[in-house]
């Protein structure tokens, strides 16, 4: 597919691949290990102007929109799904805040361009996951502003926020109609961090448990409509599901790329396990598999950058990507035989970190009730 990507997209596909070889995959092992944000390759993305890959120009941004952001990520996340889940972040807040912020929200964006500000966001709960208009946390208003309490569970890059995103129950009425959502000083009084999550894969996101306990904010903290938050959370998901299928397909591609090297050298029988028709029938599904992915995710990205609906194309591109690349990385750890289950080689950790794919940005059961539902509007 990148035989049709224009100059400036080629390039930045070169400038991302380039970065992400020489500077994430060494590092991606000990970030695994070790489980601790790496700063210094979250700011070198920033000095590459990544952040504002998708963001208009006019904000500081390059203006390259959903499709040079699905570039970017698949790059990244082919070295380390963990430091392309810390590009996707920033990425996401910019827009956000571009989209829906005041005129103070948006003076932090060039501070999260940058890599200065560091960004997060908190919507599930611990009884709360898909289910966001469920949620329990509460923003009550006060002389001065607001006053938020309750708890938020999985929040990525949490212990080391300085601008929170919390949604939160800002209104009398159930259900999805009195969302809000605040931007809150990450080292306010009242917000408390629990640990580091101890994850199955994803290491080094900082990723734990947020409570709120009396937070105050001042009257502008809410970022867009009062009470209209949940329509925003629910337009977003559309961009972050973009993100996280890239995100996938970049540790398919790695996958895919480090089973058909292994399977060239690794004889058994008198030849390369390659020349065994049971190994090539498993690169031939892998190969088709992920340019179909590709093709179903830059289809949606083109879709959102045309400002044209994709709910339905978005849980499409996350469903059959996130669901193809779990196959496919154990089939690649599979073809590797015992080696594949040592951490000697990099597809052990593709195989823990690509679990987290299905369940990201919304569970892949609720993808197929999204596209249903979709299907069921289109043909009313």
């Amino acid at each position: 597919m990148h035989r049709f990507f224009t100059e400036d997209q080629a390039a930045l596909r070169e400038t991302a691949r380039r970065f992400a070889e020489r500077e994430v995959l060494p590092r991606a092992a000990a970030i695994d290990r070790e489980d601790r944000f790496d700063r210094t390759l979250y700011k070198g993305m920033a000095d590459l102007g990544l952040f504002g890959v998708a963001l208009r120009e006019e904000a500081g941004g390059a203006g390259m929109g959903a499709i040079g952001a699905c570039i970017v990520m698949e790059e990244i996340a082919r070295c380390s799904g963990a430091v392309g889940n810390a590009f996707a972040i920033p990425v996401e807040a910019a827009l956000f805040l571009d989209h829906h912020g005041n005129d103070r929200h948006k003076a932090m964006i060039p501070g999260i361009l940058a890599g200065d500000i560091i960004p997060a966001t908190a919507v599930t709960e611990p009884d709360h996951g898909s289910d966001v208009a469920g949620l329990r946390t509460t923003a009550k208003r006060d002389a001065d502003g607001w006053v938020l309490n309750g708890t938020k569970a999985w929040v990525t890059f949490g212990n080391v926020v300085d601008a929170l995103m919390v949604f939160a129950r800002s209104g009398d009425q159930g259900g999805h109609k009195a969302i809000s959502c605040f931007m809150l000083d990450g080292h306010a009084p009242g917000i408390h961090r629990g640990k580091n999550e101890e994850l199955l894969g994803m290491h080094g996101l900082e990723d734990c448990m947020i409570t709120l306990d009396g937070v105050l904010a001042p009257a502008d903290a809410v970022v867009g409509p009062e009470n209209g938050a949940f329509k925003m959370a629910m337009g977003n998901f559309n961009f972050s599901r973009l993100m996280m299928s890239s995100m996938a397909l970049g540790m398919a591609q790695a996958a895919f790329e480090d089973a058909v090297a292994y399977a060239k050298t690794r004889k058994q029988f008198g030849t390369a396990i390659i020349n065994h028709q049971a190994i090539q029938f498993m690169i031939a599904d892998m190969s088709t598999d992920i340019a179909a992915a590709r093709m179903l995710i830059h289809h949606a990205a083109r879709l959102y950058d045309a400002e044209m609906p994709i709910a339905k194309e978005a849980a499409q591109a996350k469903l059959f990507t996130t669901d193809m690349a779990v196959k496919h990385v154990s089939n690649a750890l599979q073809i590797h035989g015992g080696n594949g289950y040592s951490r000697e080689y990099r597809v052990e950790r593709l195989f823990r970190d690509v679990r987290l794919a299905q369940i990201y940005e919304g569970t892949n059961q609720i993808q197929r009730m999204i596209i249903a539902r979709q299907v069921e509007k289109e043909t009313a």
